[in-house]
């Protein structure tokens, strides 16, 4: 029992009031997400608000940016849900995806040259990664694209590393449920869409 709070203070966990209601609506977002409820957008824009505080105060600019874009697609993602009951998920193309990881990729590393030349941003090539890609995954998610849930577990994976060394434990254990319920998301869409054909 003393070496495993020995392993959790050498952590140095940062728990803060503010991550710590991210995170729970943050997880209740992606929850209700994947089981396809509506009120999953209003989880997602509380969540944001307060991520757009934490990124920028841990220099995590473009986070900070991807976090203004998650606030507009909340309120996007709930209108577009709201036009319809029940989701109908369908799917892309493979060479549609080749096309949206290639740019994506180009964009990820302009971005982060550009935040590694011109500001004091941390990790900036990996931050623009997971920010293109999550501006990209955002996106189809609001659109009811199966595959979203594919391009998440590797943004979520991702994720893990760039807030544990950013000293943000609590935020990286939340990107470890993430992935969880992306596989989940992933499954149970899937399984409606064959329910729905």
């Amino acid at each position: 029992m003393t070496e495993i709070a020995l392993f959790f203070s050498n952590l140095n966990f940062n728990w803060n009031t503010s991550e710590s209601i991210a995170v729970l609506f943050s997880i209740t977002y992606v929850i209700l997400a994947a089981k396809q409820n509506i009120w999953c957008w209003a989880f997602a824009a509380i969540s944001v608000i307060l991520y757009i505080y934490i990124c920028f105060t841990t220099q995590l600019f473009a986070e900070t940016f991807l976090q203004f874009f998650y606030l507009y697609m909340a309120a996007y993602g709930y209108y577009n849900w709201n036009k319809s009951e029940e989701i109908n998920a369908s799917q892309w193309s493979a060479s549609r995806h080749l096309f949206l990881i290639l740019c994506g990729s180009i964009l990820a590393f302009l971005t982060g040259f550009y935040f590694a030349t011109y500001t004091q941003a941390k990790m900036p090539i990996i931050d623009s990664f997971t920010t293109v890609f999550s501006i990209i995954a955002t996106y189809m998610i609001t659109k009811k694209i199966l595959e979203n849930w594919l391009y998440w577990i590797v943004i979520d994976v991702t994720s893990i590393y760039i807030y544990f060394n950013r000293d943000l434990h609590l935020t990286s254990l939340l990107f470890m449920a993430y992935t969880i319920i992306s596989v989940f998301g992933y499954f149970y869409w899937l399984k409606k869409e064959k329910a729905n054909a």
